[in-house]
């Protein structure tokens, strides 16, 4: 059986809950989409992520109410450098969505969504101690896996593959 073609046109996806409200919200604030393998993609703009994340939780009719992950992807050498993506699930409709922002290589910073959702606390740090994802605002951001005196972030794409020495 043959997969069917990915969706990418806005107009052919507005009925999805997700982005029927972030349209109504504000038009310009999804820059892409693409709904492949029954998964919808949002791509948003970074400075939008916390109102994006809290806009979604408080729907009404699909309230995406549990963060299942949060996670980053390095594009190394390609600029934008860094997108940090964001799982999101509707336990009440069982509707799913992932949001992705992009972030420059130069500064890889985003606003926390730990005021949204309080379990990013860990996700946030996890990024932010393998890839050097800064989350303004977060409450308690240092490493957790690596020891505080680490050089680097070991899985951005540029790490030494047998670290710095």
């Amino acid at each position: 059986m043959a997969l069917a073609p990915a969706i990418t046109n806005i107009e052919e996806l507005k009925a999805h809950p997700a982005l029927a409200r972030l349209l109504e919200w504000n038009p310009a604030v999804p820059q892409s989409v693409k709904f492949d393998r029954d998964e919808l993609t949002i791509w948003v703009q970074k400075e939008t992520i916390r109102e994006v994340c809290a806009i979604l939780r408080d729907s009404p009719d699909c309230p995406f109410n549990y963060l299942a992950d949060l996670t980053c992807v390095d594009w190394y050498p390609s600029e934008p450098r860094f997108e940090v993506v964001y799982h999101l699930l509707s336990i009440p409709t069982k509707e799913r969505v992932r949001l992705k922002a992009r972030l420059d290589g130069s500064s890889p910073v985003i606003e926390s969504v730990t005021s949204v959702w309080p379990s990013a606390n860990f996700y946030e740090r996890e990024v932010f101690d393998l890839f050097g994802v800064r989350f303004t605002g977060h409450p308690n951001l240092k490493r957790i896996m690596m020891p505080d005196d680490w050089e680097g972030h070991p899985l951005r794409k540029d790490y030494p593959v047998e670290g710095y020495r």
